[in-house]
């Protein structure tokens, strides 16, 4: 495993839970005694938060592992669960969700009246053929309709499949075609950034490249933004022709524990993406306890997650576990920047937003655009922050505490995977004592490991590969079609356990510190070296806003630590002692060992659309391989400018120009000092004619439009000085 390289530079900062959030906890520390002692009994115990129309016979069916049955002959609805109770409990008039659409359309949908348009929508797709066991796709933009479908779908028994909105018709007719879908619902478009964004489309594209033996019998239309649309006649119904006039009476269909709520595709290293199966028993138990003890969800809080229903947090942590609650959330269309930055501090003074959950990028960017913004708005409300998504850095980590919780909110900082479908290692905000980066530890009925490489439990201080040893309720039951797959996927590599593809480390009070996938811990000359770590230390610099780090293959010490890096708003432009300033940061938190060999500069990280960074696309660069699938990603054009420094940078160590992208090409773009790294920046300039950029190269300097201007320095350590191009 080579020499850990643990830094411990933000391990000492802790914070302590609120004395009176403590004193009202809805999860205490006896929670863990208590699972520990039982762990069955006490799964059972937090099964009584579900109705169940016939109860369960047995907690656990593991006889057959990896494939686990949990809450064995119980037979319930989800959908019943999350709206009807409530409304038969005399809740109804409780507002379930304030949505808030881009274009300042507001609505407030009461539980009655979801329950009402769930049974609209219900009847609608039983009268398009629908019945229990049937694939429903939904692709649509983030507007209650989208909860409502899915709602309906649980309603009658049909798994539903969401892909998110901003996929490609080529990604959503592999999804289609991978589940069946007998029907999609879709709109003729969404709103971004103000402006109308077509769906039907790609739908219309995704039904034709499938063809007429393709399994798609209808396609439910909303109508959103009021665009045109090409119809099809005897395909595409419009929702309001169908479900206005759907009667508002349905019986929920009794399923079994086991019945397949949902199939959700996530993409794998190589491969077509995997279609992961949650079932309904378990899966919504774990999601509404976890929602309950991890948010400490009181009946007057007011819930905020800003993730896209298309992603696994939207449907455990916006529609599932909070609606089983009864809670009210608001469901946002947009972004945070539209039509200002201070969008969604806005919309937490507005509507007293008390827990809020987002995904560090969008920590991150904020603290790139600076404090000022968050100050201007009455963020008291607030009770309980989270973090999802990825390892949160630490600076991020308090910054979050400090400018959006104003010094006083814990911060949950939650560790899950789609495939696990809820929450698993987690801080509780009235109990824990809190490490900035840390998920500390697991919640009461997870029994989560790091291991070593034979699957030994390592010492506190040691680190090694994360790992569940027990089946949990919301486990995924398989990958859709493909039995074998998720044996070799997730249980092959240690018996009994299920791998969850993370490296992490314990310290030395026993907390979890997530490291990344295990394709993001390094191996420097014979040192174990965490991307996430060194990340945190970059980020820690007054001047960086945000980096990405992945580890390259080197002759010399086995993988280089190559960082990208987006400079804060207010750094300047960087240059040769802004990269040299943060390698020796690195040097001084971390260790030498972890400085990185190339820096790059950019104004953009290649992210999906639910903000996670896409590493493997900057890895697959940074060792020259073709870069893998990159459908998901929000803004192509981020990859193709970070690649063409890259090829600058490939060029320069070899002594030779790069495909096309010659160092001259570039350089005589820019003017004023060399930069440090690979500095990759948008034009700022209008751009010169079309001309050869001298005599020996023939490459046009005129920029596309997203055009780029490029210096190029590296770090060569044989003579600790820095290249330029």
């Amino acid at each position: 495993m080579g020499t850990d390289s643990s830094n411990s530079f933000e391990q000492d900062r802790t914070f302590e839970p609120p004395a009176d959030l403590a004193a009202n906890a809805n999860l205490t520390a006896a929670a863990y005694a208590e699972a520990d002692s039982d762990r069955l009994g006490f799964w059972a115990r937090q099964a009584e938060r579900i109705s169940w129309a016939e109860p369960f016979t047995q907690v656990l069916d593991w006889t057959d592992p990896p494939f686990a049955k949990w809450f064995v002959g119980g037979k319930l609805n989800a959908a019943y669960n999350c709206v009807d109770r409530h409304v038969e409990n005399g809740r109804g008039n409780k507002i379930a969700l304030h949505f808030v659409g881009e274009p300042d359309d507001t609505r407030d949908i009461t539980y009655a009246q979801l329950k009402d348009q769930t049974s609209q929508v219900a009847n609608a797709l039983i009268q398009l053929g629908v019945s229990a066991g049937d694939r429903v796709a939904i692709y649509l933009p983030m507007i209650p309709e989208a909860v409502v479908a899915m709602l309906a779908c649980a309603r009658i028994g049909a798994p539903h499949v969401v892909v998110f909105g901003g996929f490609s018709a080529d990604a959503l007719a592999n999804r289609i075609e991978d589940c069946a879908a007998k029907v999609v619902i879709t709109a003729d478009g969404g709103y971004r950034r103000g402006k109308p964004s077509a769906l039907k489309p790609a739908v219309d594209e995704a039904v034709a490249a499938l063809g007429s033996a393709g399994p798609v019998e209808h396609v439910l239309v909303v109508r959103r933004t009021g665009e045109d649309v090409a119809f099809r006649e005897g395909i595409d119904v419009w929702w309001h022709d169908i479900v206005d006039d759907a009667s508002v009476v349905h019986t929920p269909t009794l399923v079994d524990s086991e019945h397949p709520l949902y199939v959700m595709y996530t993409s794998g290293t190589t491969g077509k993406p995997k279609g992961v199966l949650h079932t309904t028993g378990g899966y919504l138990v774990q999601t509404a306890y976890t929602f309950w003890g991890v948010f400490d969800h009181k009946p007057d809080d007011v819930y905020w997650c800003t993730a896209d229903i298309g992603w696994v947090t939207g449907h455990s942590y916006l529609v599932y576990g909070p609606l089983a609650n009864g809670a009210t959330q608001v469901m946002y269309e947009g972004t945070p920047d539209t039509p200002h930055r201070g969008r969604w501090w806005e919309i937490i003074a507005k509507y007293g937003v008390t827990l809020f959950y987002t995904a560090p990028t969008a920590i991150r960017t904020s603290m790139k655009w600076g404090e000022h913004i968050p100050d201007g708005y009455d963020l008291s409300s607030l009770r309980i922050l989270g973090s999802v998504g990825e390892p949160i850095n630490p600076e991020a980590y308090r910054w979050y505490r400090d400018n959006i919780g104003g010094g006083r909110t814990p911060v949950v900082d939650t560790w899950w995977q789609t495939e696990t479908g809820a929450h698993m290692i987690s801080p509780l905000p009235g109990v824990t004592t809190a490490k900035p980066g840390s998920a500390m530890i697991p919640v009461p009925g997870i029994t989560a490991d790091v291991v070593d490489d034979a699957g030994n439990s390592v010492p506190n201080g040691g680190s090694g590969y994360l790992v569940i040893r027990d089946p949990w309720p919301s486990m995924l039951r398989t990958i859709w079609g493909d039995d074998e797959r998720y044996r070799q996927t997730y249980w092959s590599r240690w018996d009994g356990m299920y791998f969850a593809g993370d490296g992490a480390k314990r310290d030395d009070d026993g907390a979890i510190w997530i490291l990344g996938r295990v394709d993001d811990v390094m191996n420097v000359s014979g040192h174990r070296l965490s991307t996430s770590e060194i990340e945190s230390a970059l980020v820690s610099h007054p001047k960086v806003a945000e980096a990405a780090v992945v580890g390259a293959d080197d002759a010399t010490t086995g993988q280089a630590v190559i960082a990208f890096v987006i400079l804060r708003d207010d750094a300047g432009d960087g240059g040769a002692e802004t990269a040299a300033e943060l390698r020796n940061h690195v040097g001084k938190e971390i260790g030498p060992i972890a400085k990185p060999k190339t820096v790059l500069l950019v104004p953009e990280l290649p992210k999906t659309r639910s903000g996670k960074i896409m590493r493997r696309l900057l890895r697959d660069l940074a060792e020259n391989r073709e870069v893998g699938d990159a459908s998901t990603l929000a803004d192509a054009h981020v990859m193709n400018n970070i690649a063409r420094g890259m090829e600058i940078a490939r060029g320069r160590q070899a002594g030779l120009p790069s495909s096309g992208y010659t160092p001259g090409c570039r350089r005589e773009r820019r003017s004023g000092a060399s930069h440090a790294g690979i500095v990759v920046s948008p034009a700022r300039s209008a751009a010169p004619p079309t001309r050869p950029c001298r005599a020996e190269c023939q490459n046009a300097v005129t920029p596309p439009s997203m055009a780029t201007a490029v210096a190029v320095v590296h770090f060569d350590s044989s003579d600790n000085k820095y290249t330029t191009a």
